[in-house]
């Protein structure tokens, strides 16, 4: 409850922050506009494309939920620019899944035995509780808990679908988030951290959950 609360009263303090510069002619607002009208030509296709891939090469996926709805849902309709980031994010689960179970393993193997580590091996009771618990946990970046997962074997069944219930749920806050303070629309944004506050109070609660449920033999 605690991180809900200093989540959602940072998002709060950041819109504040940035309606009192939007409102005072900050002087980065130039800037600001002209890296939005780069993306913006560099279009839709190429941005969801690189949003499907970069984040498997370690780019914060926040780079591309903050600016998908002020450069792209005045053109697309927001409903197209959620549909496209749901859909780069699937794509990307998949990409980081196939590269970390198939494609990088043997490297991975060895790194990690030469660092003295082991590759975690993960009772199939526990495959679905370890994937809300990796994804829910703060810290470890979105490109990590990928792999991590990857890498413990889970069935991509397991992997994909709660990997993509909760990562695309944050990522629609971040889009209607972003999108509102570009836009300075107040409303909006209270509403995307409404969202934000309770997807956090959400994933606590689950994470509380299966951290005290007791290991499967």
């Amino acid at each position: 409850m605690k991180l809900a609360l200093l989540a959602g009263a940072g998002l709060v303090a950041l819109a504040v922050a940035w309606w009192v510069w939007r409102t005072q002619g900050g002087e980065l607002k130039p800037l600001v506009d002209q890296v939005l009208a780069q993306v913006r030509a560099m279009g839709a296709g190429m941005f969801f494309l690189l949003m499907a891939l970069l984040p498997a090469a370690g780019c914060p996926i926040s780079v591309f939920t903050l600016t998908a709805g002020p450069v792209f849902a005045p053109s697309l309709g927001m409903p197209v620019v959620l549909l496209l980031v749901w859909v780069s994010i699937a794509f990307n689960l998949a990409l980081t899944y196939w590269l970390s179970r198939y494609a990088l393993r043997p490297w991975l193997a060895r790194l990690c035995g030469w660092l003295g580590y082991k590759l975690p091996e993960v009772p199939a009771a526990d495959h679905r509780g370890l994937v809300i618990l990796v994804r829910v946990t703060p810290g470890p970046p979105y490109v990590l808990q990928s792999y991590l997962l990857g890498l413990a074997g889970i069935p991509f069944g397991t992997y994909f679908f709660i990997s993509w219930v909760i990562s695309s749920s944050y990522a629609c806050a971040f889009v209607l988030f972003g999108d509102a303070l570009m836009q300075g629309r107040g409303r909006t944004a209270l509403v995307a951290v409404s969202l934000f506050v309770a997807l956090t109070v959400a994933v606590q609660f689950l994470r509380r959950h299966y951290r005290q449920r007791p290991p499967q033999p």
